[in-house]
């Protein structure tokens, strides 16, 4: 039997796709947690703005700025809404790609069970010969 195993070059090259999905959903979780965040700020900005106007101008600023903030808060969250979805693509790829190494990795866990099964099988045959020469040889001697 082959002593290395045959797929060799094709399990690299699925480690090496799993590798690279895997960056990709790390990215793809990033911007989710970074988008987050910068919703939570906005949201907590929106919350901290003055409720109360000393003016109509006062009021018409404070306005202004609320319903601008509504709307990056909107932007903010079809954004994350994307990138939600680029993550859960992302972690469909990655699980695609360590499906496909996970049996080649089964097969190359089996190639080396049976070489080292021939391994042993080959020792304890040279064992066997070395203990019936030697047997043979003790019974040769003891004969006069």
């Amino acid at each position: 039997m082959n002593r290395t195993f045959p797929l060799a070059g094709l399990l690299r090259l699925r480690r090496l796709q799993e590798e690279a999905a895997a960056g990709k959903l790390a990215a793809a979780n990033a911007r989710v947690r970074e988008t987050s965040a910068e919703h939570a700020g906005v949201y907590q900005a929106l919350t901290e703005s003055p409720l109360a106007a000393t003016d109509s101008a006062t009021l018409h600023a404070v306005s202004a700025a609320r319903a601008s903030s509504r709307a990056m808060l909107a932007d903010l969250a079809a954004l994350g809404s994307r990138h939600a979805a680029e993550a859960a693509a992302a972690q469909a790829a990655f699980s695609a790609a360590r499906a496909e190494s996970v049996g080649l990795e089964k097969l190359e866990a089996r190639h080396a069970g049976v070489v080292a099964a021939e391994d042993l099988r080959a020792e304890q045959t040279v064992l066997d010969e070395l203990a019936g020469t030697a047997w043979q040889r003790r019974q040769k001697e003891a004969m006069p």
